[in-house]
């Protein structure tokens, strides 16, 4: 099927250096596949580079361009929002999948570091909505796809309480929208994902692990499945929410996490 053909979609955060598979890059691919005009937003030229020569690799004729632009800057994400709609002719899906983790409670994070965790995670998010909104509803329909966490519903095991209070904001921040904006065709969902292999996690959590083999192996064992999920796993949801199917879908919060946090309630429960 193409669930997407003829829409047009902007993701920021959608790049990835190297063309390392990430939520962002496996978002853009199956956006683009399904048909979408596709507009890669990064603040890293290389990994908006990287990301479209991957999926224009993969699909020759996959509709997609890159734009470099910082999301915690309101007049930079206003102008890719722009190249965005002139690119795909309007704009339909937006994708936020912008964020970072960054280790340590009140007392061992600076105050900078905590409004530096806000600004990226949740405040990137209000911008882009800001600027997006205005087109949506110029049309009369619209997606927002926000990236949460199932960190931003209850604690996982990581002492990383700015990224749970951004994620868990996120989730608040989209289901009022989800509500603000349904009589008028818009529609706004969560992701959240549980514990998915990407690079993040070997860029910004491995330090809390005595090696990186050990942290793979008590990823894989805290999943009920047995093993953790994958980029795709959380692209496909995405897709899911951002596609007609998903039509009188609006304000839900979907965990992509194997069934960990129904294990974490059950256990608490019992």
């Amino acid at each position: 099927m193409r669930r997407l053909q003829d829409r047009s979609v902007v993701i920021f955060g959608g790049g990835s250096r190297g063309a390392r598979l990430n939520n962002g890059l496996a978002a853009s691919t199956v956006y683009a596949r399904e048909g979408a005009a596709v507009t890669i937003v990064d603040r890293d030229e290389a990994a908006v580079g990287d990301a479209v020569a991957a999926i224009r690799e993969g699909d020759a004729e996959a509709r997609v361009q890159g734009v470099v632009a910082d999301a915690t800057d309101s007049g930079s994400v206003e102008a890719a929002v722009s190249a965005a709609a002139r690119f795909g002719r309007g704009l339909d899906v937006l994708h936020n999948n912008v964020g970072i983790a960054s280790m340590g409670g009140p007392m061992e994070m600076s105050l900078e570091e905590w409004e530096r965790v806000h600004r990226v995670n949740l405040t990137s998010v209000f911008l882009t909505c800001k600027h997006a909104l205005p087109l949506m509803l110029e049309r009369g329909r619209g997606s927002i796809v926000n990236i949460a966490s199932i960190g931003g519903m209850r604690y996982i095991g990581y002492d990383y309480p700015s990224y749970a209070a951004t994620k868990g904001g996120m989730i608040q921040f989209t289901q009022h929208l989800a509500l603000q904006y349904a009589a008028r065709g818009i529609r706004a969902n969560c992701v959240s994902p549980g514990y998915i292999e990407t690079p993040m996690i070997f860029d910004q959590i491995s330090g809390n692990y005595d090696s990186v083999e050990q942290m793979v192996a008590q990823r894989n064992a805290l999943s009920p499945t047995g093993r953790m999920g994958e980029p795709f796993d959380v692209a496909h949801a995405a897709l899911f929410l951002a596609s007609d199917e998903a039509k009188y879908i609006n304000g839900v919060n979907l965990p992509v996490d194997g069934g960990l946090t129904q294990r974490v309630v059950a256990s608490v429960d019992g």
